[in-house]
């Protein structure tokens, strides 16, 4: 991986680990089900305006929608709408840092959802890893104070489903009908905002917004949500799928950083010990080693 590509991969981990702080931010005052409808409504927005200039540099991805409309629903469902409105129903409760580290528990989600999806039998080092993974997340959420606050454990459970639901959509899209990666980001966000309007009947904003919340807003639809997926395909052609989810391991790094930076949250022993312990687990979970711990094509051929 090239220096540019680096610094993409620190910017897109930098971004999503945002996501969490303005979820955090916006959520008690506008109800997750307001917040993730504009979430989703500026996102869809966003990419059809890069898919319009696109059109005009000749480098369209159509979005085909009389054969691809279930696909968008689908995705936009379980990989956008309702882990979306998930975590923001968690961050009413939960800190930033506590959802960040919450949802790098995906791949290991994703080891399960596999084994039963393919059939194919869990190995001694993933099951080592899903060991862990629960050991981290216990770790961090039994030894934080906000697992105190009254409503932690639906919220704790919900940050969980949320990240189970990616992995549901992740074993979905390696079976689905091959789609332009662009088109699925774009379809797929006019599919989650479509998805989320029945929840708004269910959670009403309590509160009224402020500028400085609806800036929150904004930055988490067009930048945490548009322009990562836009970093994020662009590091998939560049480097292929697997090097770019190494931003899952980088994301709670930021999540910790940008909550204690900006709402003053308490970095203590836990937090570090478990988040290190559940990056540790996924690492077993899906294989991870650092290109710097790989022996090099001479070594191999000794």
């Amino acid at each position: 991986m090239n220096t540019v590509n680096m610094l993409r991969l620190v910017a897109l981990a930098a971004i999503w680990g945002g996501s969490f702080l303005f979820m955090r931010i916006a959520a008690p005052v506008l109800g997750p089900a307001v917040l993730i409808e504009y979430r989703v409504l500026f996102a869809a927005l966003f990419l059809a305006g890069v898919a319009w200039i696109m059109q005009r540099r000749g480098k369209g991805a159509p979005l085909d929608l009389r054969n691809n409309w279930k696909h968008y629903l689908m995705l936009g469902f379980f990989n956008s709408a309702l882990p979306f409105l998930l975590f923001a129903f968690a961050a009413r409760t939960l800190s930033a840092s506590v959802l960040s580290v919450l949802n790098a528990t995906a791949p290991m989600f994703g080891a399960l959802v596999g084994a039963v999806w393919a059939r194919q039998k869990v190995s001694g080092r993933a099951a080592l890893g899903l060991v862990l993974g629960t050991v981290g997340v216990s770790l961090l959420v039994g030894f934080d104070h906000v697992s105190e606050r009254p409503g932690a454990a639906i919220a704790i459970a919900a940050a969980l489903v949320a990240a189970f639901c990616y992995s549901i959509a992740s074993q979905y899209a390696k079976s689905a009908r091959a789609v332009a990666p662009f088109a699925n980001a774009h379809g797929s966000m006019w599919a989650a905002t479509i998805c989320t309007i029945p929840a708004l009947a269910f959670f009403p904003s309590p509160g009224e917004p402020t500028v400085g919340i609806m800036a929150a807003v904004l930055a988490l639809g067009v930048l945490c949500s548009g322009i990562a997926y836009i970093l994020y395909f662009k590091l998939i052609e560049e480097v292929g799928t697997t090097s770019a989810l190494t931003v899952t391991f980088l994301n709670p790094m930021f999540g910790i950083l940008w909550g204690a930076i900006f709402l003053h949250e308490v970095i203590g022993w836990h937090t570090l010990l478990g988040s290190a312990i559940v990056l540790v687990g996924t690492a077993l979970v899906t294989g991870f080693v650092p290109s710097f711990l790989r022996p090099s094509p001479a070594a191999q051929g000794k």
